[in-house]
């Protein structure tokens, strides 16, 4: 079983920064791709930033250039720097992994982690 636990949400004031961590319970390695996504409340969960094995990064338009996802593979972790924060990145900030298991996609979730953008 994947567990996947993300820390470092708050509460910061529109143009600071937060980073966000997410620590895997396997070698990220293995993984196709890992990623985060938010749920702002009344919305659909969407795409903030994936990686994919092999490096290739891709972010949702209304981040790009202030937010970047990074792993650490030593310690199997994936962290996303939030730059520039504005009100509207106000969500419920999830880790996720895709594992393919017999050529079945296997998506994990963590249990997410609050990001409150206010003066």
């Amino acid at each position: 079983q994947v567990q996947l636990v993300e820390s470092g949400g708050g509460l910061v004031q529109p143009g600071g920064s937060l980073r966000l961590s997410c620590t895997a319970s396997i070698n990220i390695f293995s993984a196709y791709s890992m990623g985060w996504y938010r749920q702002a409340p009344g919305k659909q969960r969407e795409l903030v930033a994936i990686i994919i094995s092999g490096g290739s990064t891709n972010y949702a338009d209304s981040v790009k250039g202030r937010f970047t996802i990074s792993t650490d593979n030593t310690k199997n972790m994936v962290y996303l720097q939030m730059n520039s924060l504005k009100p509207e990145d106000t969500a419920v900030y999830y880790c996720n992994a895709v594992r393919y298991l017999i050529g079945i996609a296997n998506n994990y979730w963590g249990q997410g982690t609050q990001v409150t953008v206010s003066s």
